[in-house]
């Protein structure tokens, strides 16, 4: 019986964390390109699991919004970022890793402000 409890619960953690690393997985973003993007913040999303930037950027006379994901409010937190660290209206420049399939996203690399300060550390 002891044997059958500690499979069951071996098994169950397993599942728990094989389900954790692909939700935290990257595959939907290409992480060997990289593209620059300059725009203007719509808004900046201070949410859990993950933030995000929408990013209002000019393309031949149009404006496309990205959608830029980032880390947890806790993790960037501990690299310098806040709830007030972007505002709408904000002049930004990131760089990101494309998203494979879905247009007009991607993962947050860099990114810096119009007076040249970067964002986060």
């Amino acid at each position: 019986m002891k044997n059958r409890f500690r499979t069951s619960m071996g098994l169950a953690l397993l599942f728990m964390v094989a389900a954790a690393q692909a939700h935290h997985a990257f595959s939907m973003f290409d992480m060997t390109k990289t593209l620059t993007l300059m725009g203007t913040v719509k808004e900046f999303q201070w949410n859990n699991p993950h933030s995000f930037i929408q990013l209002l950027v000019p393309v031949d006379g149009a404006m496309q919004e990205w959608s830029i994901e980032m880390g947890s409010p806790m993790n960037l937190m501990r690299i310098g970022w806040k709830p007030t660290s972007l505002r709408a209206g904000d002049k930004v420049t990131v760089v990101i890793h494309p998203a494979r399939e879905v247009t007009n996203s991607g993962s947050f690399i860099s990114g810096m402000a119009s007076d040249g300060k970067r964002l986060g550390n």
